[in-house]
């Protein structure tokens, strides 16, 4: 199917039988995991792995080297910048909503979605995290099952539904 410019509608697109068909292309997203619960780290690698999500995750364990990486700083000066960063809120140090306010404020961060990703449900956090304009908010799941679906959903959203800067030009 030929497509044109003019034929394009976000991830939708009008084939020549007049029938819209969606954009399915996959890409691979950096994630960068903020959690400094071991458990936790390794529930969320194996979701991916479950879910054969071939994206890259790096994890870091507390907001001081969150910063670092998405600055690029110190031993980050060569690592990728992420395109998703999946930020715990209960962390040692820098506190995962002074993490999202820091990436938030930096005119050449604040592209750079921040899905809160905690076991938090008060309205507080919750309140907090938008107010310093999280994109999303998730509470973690007990059940595994459930997890691995948030997962997996979380990989069909940033890695083929969303758009991000850029990404229209290509």
């Amino acid at each position: 199917m030929e497509r044109k410019k003019d034929q394009f509608f976000g991830s939708l697109y009008l084939n020549k039988a007049t029938k819209w068909e969606v954009q399915m292309e996959k890409r691979l997203v950096n994630f960068l995991l903020v959690e400094d619960n071991q458990d936790h780290a390794e529930l969320v690698r194996l979701a991916f792995k479950v879910n054969n999500i071939g994206n890259s995750i790096t994890h870091v364990e507390n907001g001081e080297e969150a910063l670092r990486y998405i600055k690029k700083q110190n031993e980050y000066t060569k690592a990728p910048t992420p395109d998703v960063v999946l930020l715990d809120l209960n962390l040692p140090g820098i506190s995962g909503l002074e993490v999202l306010k820091r990436v938030k404020e930096d005119s050449s961060l604040s592209s750079i979605p921040v899905v809160v990703l905690t076991t938090s449900e008060a309205e507080r956090d919750r309140a907090e995290a938008y107010e310093y304009r999280a994109n999303s908010y998730l509470v973690k799941p007990l059940d595994f099952e459930q997890f691995r679906k948030l997962v997996s959903d979380l990989k069909i959203y940033w890695g083929i539904w969303n758009v991000g800067v850029g990404d229209l030009a290509k």
